[in-house]
Parts: C-alpha cells; structure tokens; sequence
C-alpha cells in the first residue's frame, strides 16, 4: 500500500488524519482488501478501492515447499520481478526474507540474483508489501532485508519500509539488514535510531579471495567493511553476524577457518555458516563433515559459530537462490 498516496486521497476526500491510521492500522493487522474494513465508511472504502491500489505488487505466482516455506513471485507496476519468502520454524517463528531492489547490480558469483539484469531500487511501499502479503497469510514476528538485492544500496526506503514493520507485529530488534559490505550504508544504519541487527556477507578471511567471490570487495575491501562494522558495535553494542557460505575446496579448508577466526573479535562478531545451496555457479557446496570441521576450527579458537537452517531450498528459496525464474523475459 503506497502510504502517500493514502494520505493524498484522503485529505482531497476532506477525511480527518485519524482515517490514515485506520486504514493503516486494518491492512497491518492483514486485512484481505478495504471491504473488511468495518469502521471505515462504504462511499470512502469505494473511492479507495478506485484510487489507492490495495498492494503496489501484483502476486504472480507462490511455491509451497515441503518444510513449510512459501516463496511469492510479484510484479510491479512497471513489470519489475521481485520475490519474498516466508519461513517457518518448528518453534513458531514466522520470518520473511523481503527483496530491497528487482535483480541486483552486484555480481557476487554464488548468487543467483546476481545473474539477474537489475531492475530498480524498490520503494518503501513495495518492499512493506511483501511483508504484508505474508500478513495476509498468516501472523509474522522475525525479517531480514536478505532478498533481492543490495539494502544499503537503498537505504532510505529500506528504513523507511522497517520503521512501519512492529505495526505488522515485527519488532526492530527482530529486524536485520544483511550487507555484502557496502559501507556508507553500514555507517548510516550506526548513524540511525533504529536497533535493527546487521549482517555481514563474508565468505572469505582475506581480500583476494573475497574479490574472487564477491567484486564488490575491490571497492570496499576487508579493512574498510570491517572498520565500519566495528564502528557500528561500538555505537549499538549489538554483535554483527558473519554470514559465510561453504564452498566446497574454495573457502572451507582448516586454514581458512584459523585465519577466519583471528581477523574477527569474537566480542563483536558470531558467525552463521551457509551451507551453499545450488544455483548455475561453478560452485559446489562443502559436505556436512567440512562444514562441522570449519566450525569446530572457529570454535577452537574461540570465535562462536552456528550452521543456518536451509529453508525452501527445494522451491529455490533458499538463500541465494532467488532469482524469479518465472519472470517473463
């Protein structure tokens, strides 16, 4: 729902400010359409329904996997391809993965959006719609801005998306950002006054590799990201996730997860191990013992590290494997 242009047509229609936060208030609460919106007037629910689009997105299609996941492919009104997952977990968490823009300019080489032609950055309203489309579905408390694209690279709608998200019932402190380490974004969320987590994609303890993986890290290399993230706790005194996909002979060797564990102060940092998920990539993902062996490696040398439940890897839903395979061309 574009919030503007709620508040637009509700001050031309001559309504009181309290009309806004109504309407607001039923679709937070995952109102299906305005006809179930009882306590707003039927002449103003009619002109709404005519003049304010009740989701900028069109729902083009949803997969269903056999773990719960429900992954939605959407359109926008300019035809832009945009996906968002919910997951759920056997302890009652409902988490969504939102998408921050339509295909990503950055080419990080395991990543299927990465193979995508970027669109756009996607408004605020695009992005809170696909939390609300889950809404719909069912009560949600956990999201990470880990879709599509690059957030920090639209980090005004972002914010402005995650300020609206405990009116759905996700609090900021259940909200992460994760980064490929695009810094002036990471030195604008320190700068906010929002606690919402930050993640960090690592994936390598050292620049070369990094630049193999992920380009972006020849425009801001490890010194700089880290700098940044450790800027970043020092401010919010909230710890800053790794997140390092396994890649089988690539970036799991012992050696890699002693080095790992002495470039990361383990008062800042905790690390989520990936296990990779397959897309077209020339990769293969590392088997259950490597991964068991990087981590316990991690923890010998007292760097806390957890392996990441993989959810809807049998729809493409996993992550980085989003990339709206059945986007028209």
């Amino acid at each position: 729902m574009d919030l503007a242009l709620l508040d637009d047509t509700l001050a031309a229609a001559g309504e009181p400010a309290f009309r806004a936060r109504q309407v607001w208030r039923w679709a937070a609460n995952g109102a299906a359409g305005y006809d179930a919106m009882t306590d707003v007037p039927a002449g103003l629910r009619d002109r709404l329904r005519s003049e304010v689009p009740f989701s900028t997105l069109e729902l083009v299609r949803e997969a269903h996997a056999s773990d719960g996941t429900v992954k939605a492919l959407f359109h926008t009104h300019d035809g832009r391809a945009v996906e968002a997952v919910l997951m759920r977990y056997r302890d009652g968490r409902r988490s969504i993965c939102v998408s921050s823009q339509s295909g990503c300019p950055l080419t990080c080489t395991f990543c299927a959006t990465g193979t995508m032609k970027f669109g756009r950055n996607l408004t605020a309203a695009e992005i809170l719609d696909q939390v609300l489309h889950f809404r719909r579905i069912e009560p949600v408390d956990h999201l990470v801005f880990m879709g599509m694209g690059e957030p920090m690279m639209n980090f005004g709608n972002v914010i402005a998306a995650a300020r609206r998200l405990p009116d759905v019932g996700i609090t900021h402190r259940r909200t992460g950002i994760s980064t490929v380490g695009w810094v002036p974004g990471i030195r604008r969320l320190t700068e906010t006054d929002l606690p919402i987590r930050l993640a960090l994609s690592l994936h390598a303890p050292e620049d070369t590799l990094r630049s193999q993986i992920m380009p972006v890290n020849e425009r801001y290399p490890l010194a700089e990201v880290l700098a940044a993230c450790e800027a970043h706790y020092e401010r919010r005194r909230r710890q800053v996730f790794i997140e390092y996909v396994m890649l089988a002979g690539v970036n799991d060797g012992y050696a890699q997860a002693v080095q790992l564990a002495q470039l990361l102060d383990p008062r800042i940092y905790k690390v989520n191990l990936i296990p990779y998920n397959p897309t077209d990539s020339v990769y293969d993902g590392s088997s259950r013992n490597a991964i068991d062996a990087f981590k316990a490696a991690l923890e010998e040398h007292g760097l806390r590290a957890t392996v990441r439940l993989t959810r809807g890897r049998d729809i493409d839903a996993a992550c980085g494997q989003l990339a709206a395979k059945t986007a028209a061309a």
